[in-house]
């Protein structure tokens, strides 16, 4: 990854020209810039969890001024009239949601993120960043922390719910701090026990080891919600297990496989399998909202522009805890 000059659109009247402070780094960027999914279009600035300040505003802007700390997730444009759009999921537009980078935008331009020190947005996929949250911090929640908080306020999580997270990285570990501070008894399953202390501390009751046999027989049967961070591909069945009456596990890690599992595990006790897309605009507010009442970050590791390329092979290795965060200063 090199340095390179971006062209924004001129300002329009719905739009917000923000002057970017930082960039959070997701391991979407680094699949989609290494081409691991196919279809990327060079050259590619990524960068979907971005924090800034409000520079200019077009003539019709009414919901952010200048000067206004700001956020941008995922997706920077969508039809608005389809009933997803219409209902607050605009993640699911019909007519196709237009991603923060590598996405054709609806003039035909294709987007490029928040790799850099501005970016153009329509006022209304420009969210508010509360004054409570460290800005560095509040980057990945743009995308981890909608992508746990969505699930967790779908199927109830809360107060006399068991819930447990698969895997405590960069999307498990803000998970684990939601669903601790909406009230739910939380139990990590993760590979090894080497980040126990961590998930003690973010707000679980338990931390155990999927490398541990014991671990599916003292749990059989146990949770309310089962949420699946890791990309890779699991015996389903064996998670299923763990389910108790209308028990749900949702998919949130993207295997690069198809998943398999048998029927005779959703039979038992009427569980489900389920899947979940990041969250709309109104959810994303809502949770940054919430995390800013309870002093919920993700932990960060704040790096210079000049170390991006040395960020994505340590994030590929796992040697992060838990996620880079790019001053966009050093751009």
């Amino acid at each position: 990854m090199s340095k390179t000059t971006v062209e924004r659109r001129a300002l329009g009247p719905l739009d917000v020209l923000i002057a970017i402070e930082f960039a959070g780094i997701c391991h979407s960027d680094i699949h989609t810039a290494r081409n691991e999914w196919g279809g990327t279009k060079y050259p590619i600035v990524p960068g979907h969890e971005i924090v800034g300040t409000v520079a200019a505003v077009g003539s019709g802007v009414t919901k952010h001024a200048v000067g206004d700390r700001v956020g941008v997730g995922c997706f920077v444009n969508s039809c608005g009239e389809c009933e997803p759009c219409r209902t607050g999921f605009e993640q699911h537009c019909t007519s196709r949601v237009t991603g923060t980078y590598n996405s054709v935008d609806r003039d035909g331009s294709v987007t490029q993120g928040g790799y850099s020190t501005h970016i153009v947005v329509t006022e209304h996929f420009v969210l508010r960043i509360p004054d409570g949250l460290d800005p560095a911090a509040a980057a990945p929640l743009l995308c981890a922390g909608i992508t746990l908080y969505s699930p967790l306020k779908r199927w109830s999580a809360g107060p006399g719910s068991k819930v447990a997270i698969i895997g405590m990285g960069g999307l498990g570990h803000v998970g684990v701090k939601i669903a601790a501070a909406m009230g739910a008894e939380v139990t990590v399953l993760g590979h090894s026990l080497s980040k126990r202390d961590d998930g003690l501390r973010f707000g679980a009751v338990d931390y155990r080891s999927t490398e541990d046999e014991s671990t599916f027989k003292e749990l059989r049967g146990k949770f309310d919600l089962i949420l699946n961070t890791v990309s890779v591909n699991l015996d389903l069945d064996r998670y299923l297990s763990l389910l108790r009456l209308h028990g749900t596990l949702v998919g949130l890690g993207l295997p690069e496989k198809p998943l398999s599992m048998r029927a005779f595990s959703l039979a038992m006790n009427d569980r489900a399998m389920a899947g979940s897309n990041v969250g709309g605009i109104p959810d994303t507010q809502a949770m940054l909202d919430f995390c800013a009442e309870h002093g919920i970050g993700a932990e960060i590791e704040l790096i210079s522009a000049d170390r991006i390329n040395e960020a994505y092979d340590r994030v590929v290795a796992s040697d992060v805890r838990y996620r880079f965060v790019i001053d966009a200063s050093t751009f």
